[in-house]
Order: C-alpha cells, then sequence, then structure tokens
C-alpha cells in the first residue's frame, strides 16, 4: 500500500528521498522510542515528545491528563507528530555538502480521545508493549487512579510522509578532483546496555531479548 499525497504530506524539497510506501512509514515509527506532538497553545506553537505506539493504521499518544496539551489535541485541533531516526553524520569536501543519513516520518491529522475503557486500555497497551515489550503482562496492572490520570490519544494514520537519506556525500565535481579534505559518512547506532536491576533482581526474559536483539 503506497501513502496518500496531499498538501500537507507531499515534500517540496529533495523529492528524491521521499518514499512512498505505507511499510516504510510503519518502519520509521516501529524502530523509533519518543515522538514529539506539535500544535499550536493558546496562539503559540508548541512541540513536546511523547511516548507513542502503532497498531495498524492508530498511533496511540499518551500522557497525563493535566498536560495541556493533550487536551487541546484531543479537543480536534489540527496537530503534527514527528519521529526521525539518525543513521549517521556524512562528511563532505566541502561545509555546504555536509550533512546527515536520517530516516523520518511526518503524521499531520487530527486525534481523538480513547475514552472507552476497553480501547482505552488498549491503548496503553499498545503504548507500553512498544517502548518495553513484555512488560504488560509482566509487571503490575494499571490501577483505577492511574486509569484516571491518564490520557490516551488514537492519530489516524490517514495524511503522512517519509523522507530516507542513506547515501554518501554528495560532493562538486571540483571539489572531488581536488581531493583536499576528508570525505565519507559516519554511522550512527542506537543500541541499548546491559540491564541493571533495582534492588539485585534477576532480568527477566523479556528484558534480557529486548537488550539483545539491538547488539
Amino acid at each position: 500500500m503506497t501513502l496518500s499525497p496531499t498538501r500537507l504530506s507531499t515534500p517540496n524539497r529533495t523529492k528524491h528521498r521521499t518514499a512512498t510506501d505505507r511499510a516504510a512509514l510503519y518502519e520509521v515509527l516501529d524502530t523509533g522510542l519518543i515522538c514529539h506532538l506539535g500544535l499550536v497553545l493558546d496562539g503559540w506553537p508548541v512541540v513536546l515528545p511523547t511516548g507513542y505506539g502503532r497498531d495498524g493504521d492508530t498511533l496511540y499518544l499518551h500522557g497525563s491528563t493535566g498536560a495541556r496539551s493533550l487536551r487541546a489535541a484531543a479537543g480536534g485541533v489540527d496537530v503534527c507528530v514527528t519521529v526521525t531516526h539518525v543513521d549517521g553524520i556524512v562528511y563532505a569536501r566541502s561545509v555546504n555538502h555536509h550533512s546527515m543519513n536520517y530516516r523520518s516520518a511526518v503524521v499531520h491529522g487530527r486525534a481523538r480521545p480513547a475514552t472507552g475503557r476497553e480501547e482505552k486500555l488498549h491503548g496503553l497497551r499498545v503504548v507500553t508493549e512498544h517502548l518495553a515489550p513484555g512488560s504488560w503482562q509482566h509487571a503490575r496492572g494499571v490501577n483505577a487512579k492511574e486509569f484516571a490520570a491518564v490520557a490516551v490519544l488514537a492519530l489516524p494514520l490517514h495524511e503522512a510522509s517519509v523522507k530516507i537519506r542513506a547515501t554518501g556525500p554528495d560532493d562538486d565535481a571540483e571539489d572531488v578532483e581536488a581531493n583536499a579534505a576528508w570525505a565519507g559518512v559516519l554511522p550512527v547506532r542506537q543500541v541499548f546496555g546491559s540491564p541493571e536491576p533495582a534492588a539485585d533482581l534477576p532480568v527477566p526474559d523479556h528484558v534480557a531479548s529486548r537488550a539483545a536483539s539491538s547488539r
């Protein structure tokens, strides 16, 4: 399936880096850990980091019921959610052509609150399992006080764009010929370290496997 281009989701520059396959959107979202939620709040632009998770073509966001940004987003205003991975620093022979290799997704739309108990619990589970797989079954469940204090938003992935850069430096011919500076890519990788248990607890399998998966 391909992404549906709209005025907001059609890049104007470096169009050759645009990915139109919906699977590319899923990959960027599913391998990220933090998204940034952008909206206009009281006349001012606000961009805030938050946890998220994806189930099919719905992105779930969560936060405190006391957060004005989530209350505003739940009120039907236009929002923008972004997820970005930096995969490498691109060194070029000229400063002007230095760049980054990256994967980024931008989602536009209007979120709605997950108000029913079953959907809200489902959204919390999706967010939890995205960040810490296996924890929904392993840890204590959400109690009534916690459930009342957390807000869950559902954002449809109807309007989204993906851009990817995964190449070396794009040097001018004269700079390549002069060969006066080093050019190449310095890879950037995010990995999990060894788990650090609380109070000398043994490391459960679902945590150990998550740590090992990135090595």
